[in-house]
């Protein structure tokens, strides 16, 4: 795991499910962290640690997040499936306001929060490599793909370097059939994460973010040659127990790799134009 010592590092959805995973993790590793809880008062875990609050539409919050740091770890948005209006103002707006604080303050690397929801309409019989089609499953995973777009933009047009987290299912431990092929346990998470901030890279770059899952839908070597990602944790200790429960996936989500996101406001085959004419 590289180094990330001193790295001074702002962290926004601090107070988010990952957010509050990553915080104590991420100051264990040395890091020098400033985190931003959104709305939501943050209690600094220690010395290391200061927090800020604010709307991230907002230039005044987004720069009381960046002041004095040289990366951003963005976590901050909506994370499931929503209405567009609201994706729109949290996960693109909010999104392109970081990024100009990004410039503004001199970063050097942003590390966005992707999805596995930006692919979610792939076939769950596909091995996704890391140069895959965008397939997204709704509204959020639409805005997912576009921010990973903003990412490349950025490293193009000003030379911010960027690592996008295709991120699976970041849980305790996998509870469901689906989460065989996508778990991402927490500690290959602060592995990913710490690399993502510490790594060498050749300016922008994708990876997916799962462990190490024999039924994993993606293809993830490269990560170790991007960014030195050698995840140690496997979906297939809990196999047995998760096989013997039902899936609770409907019969169309269960072939789609985004599952459940993917049949929120779906039209059947049979009920699409030019069908059954």
């Amino acid at each position: 795991m590289s180094d990330a010592t001193g790295i001074r590092v702002a962290l926004s959805g601090a107070g988010g499910q990952i957010g509050a995973v990553l915080r104590p993790r991420l100051l264990a590793a040395g890091i020098v962290l400033r985190s931003g809880g959104g709305p939501t008062a943050l209690t600094p875990l220690s010395e290391a640690e200061t927090v800020t609050t604010g709307d991230l539409r907002e230039a005044e919050a987004v720069d009381r997040l960046l002041e004095g740091t040289e990366v951003l770890v963005h976590l901050a948005g909506t994370s499931v499936e929503k209405p567009l209006p609201e994706v729109i103002e949290n996960n693109l707006r909010a999104l392109q306001a970081v990024y100009e604080g990004a410039r503004r303050h001199g970063l050097r690397r942003v590390v966005f929060a992707s999805s596995n929801h930006a692919f979610g309409m792939h076939a769950v019989t596909e091995r996704l490599a890391i140069d895959a089609p965008f397939r997204p499953d709704g509204a959020y995973g639409l805005s997912k793909a576009w921010g990973e777009l903003m990412g490349r933009m950025y490293w193009d047009r000003h030379g911010i370097e960027g690592v996008a987290l295709r991120i699976g299912s970041a849980l305790p431990r996998p509870t469901e059939f689906r989460h065989l092929s996508t778990w991402l346990g927490h500690d290959d998470l602060t592995q990913l994460v710490l690399r993502s901030i510490a790594a060498p890279i050749p300016g922008y770059v994708a990876v997916w973010g799962a462990s190490n899952n024999p039924r994993s839908y993606w293809d993830n070597r490269e990560a170790a040659a991007l960014i030195g990602y050698r995840p140690t944790q496997s979906a297939e200790e809990w196999a047995e127990e998760i096989l013997a429960q039902e899936n609770p996936l409907d019969p169309v989500a269960r072939t789609l790799q985004g599952g459940s996101f993917t049949t929120i406001d779906y039209t059947p085959q049979a009920e699409r134009p030019g069908r059954g004419r």
